[in-house]
């Protein structure tokens, strides 16, 4: 059976209404939430980026039942990987347990923050695998140092560890991806519907004997009884969502976002994003990812605080109804 999550996307709404979301989402059915982890929005028409670390603590609080992830944090510039492990165990321990920390290589928008520059990308595997290695290490308990040739971690331990250790999603897009950082996490993260994915994680884990890992994806939406208002909103906060990995990672801020997606059509849009009322066209939407072995997807509501509400009332009478009949 696949597990459908929602999205507690930072760059939608502020802090208030996310914990809101969070209650509601819960309360209609949703398996699991994940919530990105963002400085900027990806452009400005998306108007929000609040702390996630502060909003997940008050929705650990807020919530009892569903699975909280991050999807994802970036363990590399605008965090050190042992703060990440400090932060990730807190959340753990305020959600009783049902907290899965999700890391990715990150993208240029939000890492130049802190004015570090951002490496190529085969310098940003190896800063990856080294915070992959420093955080399970911390996670392991007692005192960690490490000399690598990115971090160093002088004498660190995590004094407040819960008893069930956080289990790490990794996300990946590749097959060098998925050979270098399969054995240092639990779960595969992706969001391309793609299986050979899934097979190349599969086997570099089958090599150091790792046990069967789910594999999340993720899925924006654009919910309206209007379908014209749903395609017209889709491609005002989300048209940069076309750009494919590789561009997004490297671009620099939502200027950037903007003009790369200047000459992207509405029709280009409603393409890739399933935009209506209509449970039938999410499920065609969903129906890849199952097809390549994804065990849970999360949906994306695109649009503001406002228009999740309606989609909650959706997703609770038709929507996750029609997904389990046909996933079930």
């Amino acid at each position: 059976m696949v597990a459908f999550g929602y999205t507690l996307m930072t760059e939608q709404a502020g802090p208030k209404d996310l914990v809101d979301h969070a209650v509601r989402a819960e309360a209609c059915g949703f398996d699991f939430q994940v919530m990105s982890d963002h400085y900027f929005p990806w452009i400005d028409e998306m108007g929000h980026s609040p702390y996630a670390w502060s909003v997940l603590g008050a929705v650990a609080h807020a919530t009892e039942r569903t699975e909280l992830m991050t999807y994802v944090t970036c363990p590399l510039v605008r965090y050190h990987p042992a703060v990440v492990a400090q932060k990730a165990a807190t959340v753990q321990l305020l959600s009783d347990g049902r907290f899965l920390l999700g890391l990715g290589a990150g993208e240029n928008l939000n890492e130049h923050v802190v004015g570090r520059g951002w490496p190529p990308v085969n310098i940003r595997h190896e800063m990856f695998l080294e915070a992959l290695q420093i955080i399970n290490q911390l996670f392991d308990g007692g005192y960690v140092n490490f000399h690598g040739d990115h971090y160093r971690v002088d004498s660190a331990r995590l004094w407040d560890l819960p008893e069930r250790r956080v289990p790490i999603g990794v996300a990946v897009s590749g097959r060098q991806s998925c050979e270098l950082f399969a054995t240092l996490g639990d779960h595969m993260i992706a969001t391309q519907p793609q299986p050979e994915l899934g097979q190349w994680w599969d086997a570099a884990r089958e090599d150091e004997g790792g046990e069967p890992s789910r594999r999340i994806g993720q899925l924006p939406i654009s919910f309206d009884r209007d379908r014209e208002a749903a395609i017209a909103r889709a491609h005002e906060k989300f048209r940069w969502f076309s750009l494919g990995w590789k561009v997004m990672s490297e671009l620099p801020g939502t200027a950037a976002f903007s003009a790369a997606t200047q000459t992207t059509r509405k029709e280009d849009v409603a393409q890739g994003i399933p935009c209506g009322p209509d449970p039938q066209a999410v499920i065609e939407g969903v129906r890849p990812f199952v097809e390549a072995g994804f065990t849970d997807v999360a949906l994306v509501q695109v649009g503001s605080a406002d228009q999740q509400p309606p989609f909650f009332d959706f997703a609770e009478k038709e929507l996750l109804p029609a997904l389990r009949e046909a996933f079930g």
